[in-house]
């Protein structure tokens, strides 16, 4: 019942975003029919373009059309490549996943444990060093810490790889179950490509890390502080309680529920923005597709980027709720 109910509360927003998208996109400035005509292109030819793209009937009736393509679960086709926009996204998308996942790992394996010893020692030297370090990583742009990680592993000490995509010029692609090269190549007992494509992700990963780990980091640390001042902390103390318990089992486990949300909405917003990452490593993934297709005016694959993402936050928030009911179960008792 309650996956039912939280499916129904979000019906009214991926119908609202099918809707802003579609007229987003046939506001933008720029017409696909001149665009893909080329510059020598008579009006003429032009206006046959879009005839046969159909951009010359009202907005009423595209809109129709496009709604019928989505009850037959088609995306329409990208105009740059020619290819089933449906088809392209569930090629990118692995890439785009494997990157934002790696990127969300490392930053909490770093955040999680920075923000606990900072509130664990307010006013201390690791309490002013986590300041730093979600302030870094919420000020810096990532395309800057990108390039800026580029220049000093690769160009300077040489020791990352070219930031040239997913593999290097050396390596072929494991065979495909999964897209997570680094899953299919342990699959297929491939250690070299396993290798050259965790060499590709650390760079870009890292970029993602040292972005994300700030808002972790500042919500566990605010989390703690709060969960080691109350009630039930002050009574196992008082019970002669472990230091390592109380902190790990009584605060953390009581502090975790925000962390939890906050993980989720850096990994929606990742997995969806990572697009400036995506450009500046040559990452095939659904971010850089949206923003070639958006040069171009292609609709179809931004209006499909859009959707794909809307559904994936919707998962995810879904699956939010279900680990909320496994940590507390108060939540469960509640819905």
């Amino acid at each position: 019942m309650l996956l039912l109910r939280r499916l129904a509360t979000a019906l009214p927003s991926i119908a609202g975003v099918i809707i802003v998208t579609f007229l987003l996109t046939r506001a933008l400035p720029g017409d696909p029919a001149a665009y893909f005509a080329g510059p020598a292109a008579t009006t003429q030819a032009i206006d046959e373009i879009r005839h046969q793209l159909g951009l010359d009937r009202s907005l009423p009736v595209q809109f129709l059309d496009y709604l019928g393509q989505l009850a037959r679960g088609d995306l329409g086709t990208s105009l740059s490549t020619g290819q089933p926009v449906l088809a392209e996204l569930l090629t990118r998308l692995p890439a785009s996943a494997e990157l934002t996942l790696l990127g969300l790992v490392l930053s909490v394996v770093i955040a999680v444990p920075l923000g606990i010893a900072a509130a664990m020692r307010p006013g201390a030297p690791v309490d002013h060093f986590c300041r730093v370090v979600t302030t870094a990583g919420v000020s810096l742009p990532t395309f800057f810490t990108g390039l800026l990680l580029v220049y000093v592993f690769y160009y300077l000490m040489g020791i990352a790889p070219a930031p040239l995509g997913r593999l290097d010029v050396f390596s072929s692609a494991p065979p495909h179950w999964t897209g997570f090269y680094l899953i299919d190549s342990l699959l297929a007992r491939d250690l070299p490509t396993f290798g050259a494509a965790l060499a590709q992700l650390v760079l870009p990963a890292a970029t993602l890390a040292i972005f994300s780990l700030a808002p972790l980091a500042r919500i566990t640390r605010a989390s703690m502080l709060a969960a080691l001042g109350s009630e039930f902390v002050r009574t196992a103390r008082a019970s002669g309680l472990s230091r390592r318990r109380i902190v790990y089992v009584y605060a953390f486990r009581n502090a975790v529920l925000p962390v939890i949300t906050t993980l989720g909405m850096v990994f929606s917003f990742l997995l969806g923005a990572n697009v400036l990452v995506e450009k500046v490593f040559a990452w095939p993934g659904v971010g850089s597709y949206a923003v070639e297709a958006l040069i171009a005016s292609d609709y179809a694959p931004v209006q499909g980027f859009v959707l794909t993402m809307a559904l994936l936050y919707v998962l995810l928030n879904l699956g939010i709720d279900l680990v909320y009911g496994l940590v507390d179960p108060r939540v469960r008792l509640e819905a």
